[in-house]
C-alpha cells in the first residue's frame, strides 16, 4: 500500500516535470517570436513564464522533499528524486535566460539584423533539446538522452555562425557596434540555455545507471 501512494507522487513529480519543461519550451518559443516580429508584447509573456518557473521549482522541491521524509525511498527511487531536484535547477536557469534575453529585447530593436535567422533556429534547437531532456526522465530513454548532448553540437554551431556574421557586420559598419553586441549576448544566452538541457540530459543518465559524467575518469 505504501509503495503504491509512493508510485503515484512519483507519476505526480514526471508530471509536474513536464509542467516546467513546457513552462521553459514557452518561455523560449515567446523570445523567439519576439525576435522574429519584434512584437514587445511578447516580452511581458517572456516574464510571466519565468514567474511561473520560479513557482513550479518550489512547488517541485517540496514534493521532492515529501517524497524523500515520508517515504522509503530504495537506492533507485533516491537517484530519481535527487536528479529531479538538480534538473529543476537547470530548468529555473532556463527560464531566468530566456528572461535575460526579454530584458535585452526590451531596449533592442530586434527588426531587420542580419544574424535574426539564425538566432531564431537557436531557438528552435534549444526548444527541442530542453523538451527532449525532459521526456528522457520520464520515458527513461537512456537513448533520448544521449541525443540531447549530442544535439549541443547544433546550438554550438550556430553560435560560431552567428558571432561570424556579428564581426563582419561591426567591420562594415562601426555604428552598430552596441546594437551588435545585444544580439551577441543573446546567442550567449541561448547557448547556456543548451548547456543547461545537457545537464538535465546528464541527471537522467545518472537516475537510470547511477553513473554521472562527473564521476568519469
Amino acid at each position: 500500500m505504501m509503495r503504491n501512494n509512493f508510485d503515484k507522487q512519483l507519476e505526480m513529480l514526471n508530471n509536474e516535470l513536464i509542467e516546467m519543461g513546457s513552462l521553459c519550451e514557452e518561455a523560449i518559443s515567446f523570445v523567439s517570436s519576439a525576435l522574429e516580429t519584434g512584437d514587445r508584447g511578447y516580452l511581458t509573456k517572456i516574464h510571466d513564464a519565468d514567474t511561473k518557473i520560479d513557482e513550479k521549482e518550489r512547488d517541485i522541491e517540496n514534493l521532492c522533499f515529501r517524497l524523500l521524509l515520508q517515504q522509503q525511498p530504495v537506492a533507485k527511487d533516491l537517484r530519481e528524486i535527487s536528479s529531479a531536484l538538480k534538473m529543476i535547477s537547470d530548468m529555473e536557469r532556463i527560464g531566468d535566460q530566456a528572461g535575460d534575453i526579454g530584458e535585452i529585447l526590451s531596449f533592442t530593436d530586434a527588426k531587420n539584423f542580419e544574424s535574426k535567422i539564425h538566432l531564431i533556429d537557436m531557438a528552435k534547437a534549444t526548444i527541442k533539446m530542453v523538451t527532449d531532456s525532459v521526456n528522457s526522465f520520464v520515458k527513461k530513454d537512456l537513448s533520448m538522452a544521449y541525443d540531447v548532448i549530442n544535439y549541443d553540437d547544433t546550438v554550438d554551431k550556430l553560435f560560431i555562425k552567428v558571432k561570424s556574421e556579428i564581426s563582419s557586420l561591426m567591420q562594415k559598419d562601426s555604428s552598430v557596434f552596441q546594437y551588435a553586441l545585444d544580439f551577441l549576448m543573446i546567442a550567449k544566452y541561448f547557448e547556456r540555455i543548451g548547456d543547461h538541457a545537457v545537464n538535465i540530459a546528464e541527471w537522467v543518465i545518472f537516475s537510470l545507471t547511477g553513473i554521472h559524467k562527473s564521476n568519469e575518469l
